[in-house]
């Protein structure tokens, strides 16, 4: 298992892709092993994509990418800019306003801070708001994804762990509201410490909110759609992801009247690229999944992990710290599926709820996709932005630090989490 981490290591340090440092660092586990025959590598690649649950991710990423080109966007910002513009802040609460709707929509962190960094950063910056807190904002914020359904990490977590999807849906409702709300008290406390301006000068009146809720209702109705169908049994996860595109190409085509076929067929060449990355580390991974499995690695780090601490909380929160320096250096879909077969079993044995423990683990893995040293939406906002690292490392901490203080908040009480789900399912 060593010759493996260090071979994957030194793939990575060298920058080949992520999936074929996995392929060729797990294929090796085959060829030296005297136990397990090499064809079970090719067996574990094809079985990877034998799953109905896996199903939902091909179908969630064409779904948001469908709704990022049909107008839906422009009309949610529009409606966050009328709710949240009168705010000390403006246009910072706006961003993270339309990263908690569009996170029942893209299901994805990386996109949402891309599209947020060309869309809301220039006229940010043009209000005189800093780089460096511009990017913060908008790359933080990105970070409410990771929970809001249809979070594709939930999902990934969910087919991986052998955790209901379902569950995992309703259980991130609670924290991506409690994140919202965090993450726009930093906003405002910056804000009102350097003198941001509001993007309003008064508050909406009641009939300005109810036009911008009508303007943006295809959009706001879709996670509730979504959360609803799948708990009421209208369909599966897997058959969500089929209605989500069925829905989004109407809504843009029919409703709206801004998809052209153009449009669509760039949609699906975006979709295929997307898709092509995740379905080859998933493929790729499965046979380091059976590698980890058969060196029985589960058992020997709870065997470890377990002797370093008699509570239960304190193991959970070296977990969590741990998960936190793999997200800063690994890309989050990789770390869940890399890494979910080892602490679920883990965590259960002591005594957490996985669901629980599913939304701890998106949350900090996907935050490293903000953070130095290898953070992808971190590059992708300040590139966007041409802000340097430097400044927007500087001005993210308080944002940073908040997410943080949530995550122990949350891990603390399961009951905030668990709320939902109990009542629901």
């Amino acid at each position: 298992m060593l010759l493996i981490v260090c071979i994957f290591a030194t793939f990575m340090i060298l920058g080949m892709p992520v999936a074929f440092s996995i392929g060729l660092a797990s294929f090796l586990f085959f060829l030296t092993s005297d136990f397990v025959p090499t064809s079970i590598a090719v067996q574990r690649i094809a079985s990877a994509t034998q799953s109905f649950p896996l199903l939902a991710v091909p179908f969630f990423v064409l779904a948001g990418n469908l709704m990022n080109a049909t107008g839906i966007t422009t009309r949610l910002i529009s409606f966050a800019t009328t709710i949240t513009g009168w705010m000390v802040g403006g246009l910072a609460h706006v961003s993270i306003v339309l990263s908690a709707l569009m996170g029942g929509i893209s299901g994805a962190a990386v996109a949402d801070a891309a599209m947020e960094a060309r869309i809301l950063g220039p006229s940010m910056i043009a209000r005189g708001f800093t780089k460096g807190y511009t990017g913060g904002v908008i790359a933080l914020s990105s970070l409410i994804t990771a929970t809001i359904p249809p979070s594709i990490g939930l999902i990934l977590y969910g087919f991986v762990g052998n955790v209901s999807i379902g569950r995992l849906f309703l259980a991130g409702i609670v924290p991506g509201v409690l994140m919202t709300l965090c993450l726009m008290g930093t906003a405002w406390w910056i804000a009102k410490r350097r003198g941001y301006q509001p993007e309003m000068d008064r508050r909406p009146t009641f009939g300005e909110v109810m036009r911008g809720m009508n303007e943006a209702k295809w959009a706001i109705l879709f996670p509730v759609i979504l959360v609803g169908g799948i708990r009421f049994g209208v369909f599966t996860p897997s058959e969500a992801g089929a209605f989500a595109v069925v829905y989004a190409f109407i809504i843009g085509k029919f409703v709206f009247k801004e998809l052209s076929w153009k449009g669509f067929m760039e949609v699906l060449d975006q979709s295929i690229s997307d898709l092509g990355m995740i379905m080859l580390i998933i493929m790729l991974s499965s046979m380091l999944g059976y590698a980890i499995i058969f060196e029985q690695v589960p058992q020997n780090l709870a065997a470890f992990v377990t002797g370093l601490s008699e509570s239960p909380e304190a193991l959970l929160f070296l977990i969590l710290l741990f998960l936190v320096i793999c997200g800063m250096f690994v890309e989050s879909t990789v770390n869940v599926l890399l890494l979910t077969p080892i602490f679920v079993p883990m965590i259960t044995h002591l005594g957490f709820d996985p669901v629980h423990f599913g939304i701890l683990m998106m949350t900090v893995v996907t935050l490293g996709s903000m953070t130095p040293p290898v953070g992808v939406a971190m590059y992708a906002v300040c590139g966007l932005l041409k802000c340097p690292t430097d400044e927007y490392i500087r001005e993210s901490l308080p944002f940073t630090v908040a997410v943080l203080a949530l995550v122990v908040f949350l891990a603390l009480s399961p009951d905030v989490v668990l709320f939902l789900p109990r009542l629901l399912m």
